[in-house]
């Protein structure tokens, strides 16, 4: 079953990867690499999403959605927004680097 998705929502789909100790832990235990996605997105888009972009193949995706804190500042109260996050778990011998050519 093949489905068709929108391109330039694919394109859309994946905000930033997830850097940090937890993703750099399950990135090497397990072959999973952490996104977070838009709040919209679907499991059968982000894999689309990853597959196109980074051109690997995809075994499966698992999301979580992060609720937002309450903050202050003086006397106001504000909200941070609510995260999703995608835990895209890649087959194997498929690797996403985000660490390459960087200036050390």
């Amino acid at each position: 079953m093949t489905t068709q998705f929108n391109q330039e929502r694919l394109l859309q789909v994946l905000v930033a990867p997830q850097i940090s100790e937890k993703a750099t832990y399950i990135a090497d235990k397990s072959n999973q690499v952490l996104f977070i996605v838009t709040p919209t997105a679907t499991k059968p888009e982000i894999k689309a999403a990853v597959e196109l972009l980074f051109k690997v193949k995809v075994a499966s995706v698992q999301t979580a959605v992060t609720k937002g804190k309450s903050k202050r500042a003086g006397r106001g109260i504000g909200r941070r927004s609510d995260v999703k996050k995608a835990f895209v778990c890649l087959e194997k011998g498929q690797e996403i680097s985000f660490t390459e050519g960087g200036a050390a």
